[in-house]
């Protein structure tokens, strides 16, 4: 495709090398940062470099690495943050001091200007990612789905060859197990989905090959 609908670019971001990612609409130039972790200046630059105006702030779960520096980067650009689900509350009430166990300082705590829900929508510009509830690495995960590009953004749902932990407070792995194959899968296997860390892959290879979740594991 010439001019695809939708653009995307991965900043990692973080001591842990959450992968930000900057979303665009190429209709409009409008786009949004998924979960914005840390390092602003950066993000910033980024979105300068693609000609990208920034409209708002989306969130697949509560983990610092994830939405430290989410309230701050809302109040520098003047815009709002919409996710994650509610049961993240109890993890966004302490950024703080979370990301100073790993050494991160700047998280700032927030109540997000809307919560999502399974069947909600979020705009960007001119595209509409479809909202999944996947509960399991936290209890308030959400998985962003836009149909036309065949790409989701999974946060720690999933990974290339792997899936999200489930040795935090409120995590549980029959959760994340189920969310993977009842809301993921679903959607397809040349579905491309960019993850909270590392590589990008498709569905249909972690359907086939993942340890976790693949045809081996799951039957």
């Amino acid at each position: 495709m010439a001019n695809p609908p939708l653009r995307a670019a991965i900043i990692p971001v973080t001591p842990l090398q959450q992968n930000c990612t900057l979303l665009w609409c190429t209709a409009t130039m409008r786009g949004a940062f998924v979960d914005p972790g840390g390092d602003l200046p950066k993000l910033i630059a980024a979105a300068a470099q693609h000609g990208v105006t920034i409209e708002k702030i989306i969130l697949t779960h509560g983990h610092f690495d994830h939405c430290g520096e989410a309230k701050p980067l809302a109040e520098q650009l003047g815009v709002p943050i919409e996710g994650p689900h509610e049961a993240d509350l109890f993890l966004l009430e302490t950024l703080a001091e979370d990301g100073m166990k790993y050494g991160i300082m700047g998280g700032k705590s927030f109540v997000p200007d809307r919560w999502l829900v399974e069947g909600d929508t979020v705009s960007v510009g001119d595209l509409t990612l479809n909202v999944y509830e996947t509960p399991g690495h936290t209890p308030g995960h959400v998985i962003f789905h836009h149909p036309e590009s065949n790409l989701a953004l999974v946060g720690d749902v999933l990974f290339q060859g792997s899936v999200g932990r489930t040795d935090f407070p409120r995590s549980n792995h029959n959760d994340l197990i189920t969310s993977v194959v009842t809301k993921l899968w679903p959607l397809g296997d040349d579905t491309a989905f960019i993850p909270g860390h590392g590589p990008t892959s498709t569905f249909g290879h972690e359907r086939q090959y993942n340890p976790f979740v693949g045809k081996g594991a799951t039957g």
